[in-house]
């Protein structure tokens, strides 16, 4: 359990330090958090409003301030060029999110071209419906891209960095509000870029 809580915040930190520098996307990523918790909220009532709200609220300020707003060139305070840090990200790097949100942006359309999905569905009769089944679709895409990338890092780097990365990512909610949660201030003072220490890792 030990090696498991060391590896989680060996992991939490160089997505801090890599990924999160920006006031601006750590605000964003405190939006995402909150919003992400009420989206955990509703899966025990109804998982395609879970799945709506994580890719239009969740993912969608999440994303922005990783593409929008986070430095992407040379990264002078951990001394990594972008496309090294892009190498060794353990979970998705923004190629592989681009793959995973075109799929997101591409399954209503095809959902909308071929009513019921191939009998995935009853073909929806109201837009009620149809925004109820992309939700659906959106939750199983979400679910799916976890355990994918969760179990092919079981092969690229072992299973415990799989359940670990896994972990991070089902609990970042309850850590991004608790490390970003003064962001809108720095931003207000006018700190746009969060100072790093990249030598220190967190206990």
């Amino acid at each position: 359990m030990s090696e498991f809580l060391k590896q989680l915040s060996i992991q939490r930190w160089d997505d801090h330090r890599y990924y999160h520098q920006s006031r601006i996307n750590q605000t964003l990523h405190l939006i995402s958090a909150v919003s992400f918790l009420v989206a955990y909220v509703m899966l025990f009532k109804d998982p395609a409003i879970a799945g709506l709200i994580g890719v239009l609220v969740s993912m969608g300020t999440r994303q922005s301030g990783h593409f929008f707003f986070e430095p992407l060139g040379y990264d002078e305070a951990n001394q990594a060029t972008n496309e090294y840090k892009e190498q060794i990200k353990v979970g998705y790097n923004l190629h592989r999110k681009i793959v995973i949100i075109s799929i997101w942006a591409i399954s209503p359309v095809l959902l909308y071209i071929f009513p019921g999905l191939f009998g995935l569905f009853q073909p929806s009769t109201s837009l009620e419906t149809f925004v109820h089944q992309t939700g659906m679709m959106w939750f199983a895409l979400g679910v799916g891209g976890l355990l994918f990338r969760t179990i092919h890092l079981f092969f690229l780097k072992g299973v415990l960095t799989g359940l670990v990365w896994m972990t991070k990512i089902l609990t970042d909610p309850f850590h991004d509000i608790k490390q970003y949660y003064n962001a809108p201030l720095a931003l207000l003072r006018g700190e746009m870029i969060e100072k790093i220490t990249p030598n220190q890792i967190p206990a």
